[in-house]
């Protein structure tokens, strides 16, 4: 049994779980704290629309398209999410991550909690943060914070396979590349200097490498619950070709098929904060596959513990040109808001949400 790490009740609850990993693999049923009888998996209200591609290869300076550009913008406005292609991640370490991964969660149970949290501290295997949740999630996690550099701690990165470690630390300087890209040209389409956003975001990078173990109950289960993104931008790596991840668009439920080698990007709620709504963030959940198992890498950028999340002064159009919807606060007081209730969808950002002359200097 894997232990949960206990945190302050200002950060939610934790409890104590099984492997989940564990529990897929035994003969006992799937308990009931993970069965959901009423959830909707979309049957017959699935929209057949995809996720718009972005092509980042047309973005640089060298290769830069004014078209490619707008279709960002359209992507980040009407949509909230898109996948990212020609990245410039070399496929053979985005291969080398994805099996370095499955090799450590295919160790014995015993050996992966050798990297579980401690008392008081989110990295590490297992974990499992109950935010105010009557159900929990059917996964695993390893969550690895990855920047800033002085914020890294190799007590919790696996040291089995033997090159998980180099591997990470490759793919972790490829993605501060590719998310420094996105933030600048995301600051041109919103008519900022590309530093105005790079200086509010953290050089934070927060990795969550998810283990879905396959279901005999996947319609009953949930793999990840319906939710939005808290910090700025989540960049996710989907594993393999078992799918999903879903988003919720015009009330149905999107699944985003695998495409290898991509990225799905997500915009969080402090982007969508700080664009006054322009630009928004996606309620979306996970499902699970009754004979497969997923994987993930998730990538978190998120503001300073500090920084000022609110509606960016730069953006608005003047004090009496447009309502400023969402209150401002620092982003720790804000992470305090969202895991202080329920996670349900994007209920949280209801308490962010007014109409007042209040906004942050860009």
């Amino acid at each position: 049994m894997a232990k949960v790490v206990s945190k302050d009740e200002s950060w939610g609850k934790s409890i104590q779980v099984d492997n989940v990993q564990v529990l897929a693999n035994s003969s006992v049923d799937v308990p009931e704290i993970y069965i959901r009888p009423d959830l909707d998996m979309g049957t017959g209200k699935i929209s057949d629309e995809k996720l718009p591609i972005i092509d980042m290869s047309l973005l640089l300076n060298s290769n830069f398209s004014f078209e490619e550009c707008s279709k960002l913008d359209l992507a980040c406005k009407q949509w909230g999410f898109f996948q990212l292609v020609n990245h410039g991640i070399d496929d053979e370490l985005m291969d080398k991550m994805e099996g370095d991964l499955k090799e450590f969660f295919k160790l014995p149970l015993e050996e992966k909690e050798v990297f579980a949290p401690v008392t008081g501290g989110l990295q590490g295997y297992g974990q499992k943060l109950n935010v105010n949740e009557e159900k929990l999630e059917w996964h695993d996690l390893l969550f690895l914070i990855t920047r800033p550099l002085d914020s890294k701690n190799l007590r919790f990165w696996p040291t089995h396979p033997p090159s998980f470690r180099s591997t990470l630390e490759q793919y972790s300087l490829e993605l501060k590349r590719v998310s420094q890209c996105l933030f600048e040209v995301i600051a041109k389409n919103l008519g900022l200097k590309p530093e105005t956003l790079l200086k509010r975001v953290d050089d934070y990078q927060g990795i969550r490498m998810h283990y879905y173990p396959p279901c005999s109950k996947a319609s009953k289960v949930l793999g990840l619950n319906p939710h939005s993104d808290v910090g700025v931008l989540t960049l996710l790596h989907q594993v393999g070709d078992v799918q999903g991840l879903q988003i919720k668009r015009n009330g149905k439920w999107l699944p985003v098929e695998p495409i290898p080698h991509a990225f799905v990007v997500n915009i969080s709620d402090v982007l969508e904060i700080w664009t006054n709504g322009k630009y928004a963030s996606v309620e979306h959940r996970v499902t699970v596959n009754n004979k497969k198992e997923r994987l993930s890498i998730a990538t978190h950028h998120r503001p300073k513990a500090d920084g000022m999340v609110g509606p960016l002064k730069e953006l608005m159009q003047g004090d009496d040109q447009e309502e400023h919807y969402y209150k401002t606060m620092t982003f720790e007081e804000y992470i305090q808001l969202y895991l202080s209730g329920k996670v349900e969808g994007k209920r949280h950002m209801n308490s962010m949400r007014i109409i007042s002359k209040s906004y942050i200097d860009a």
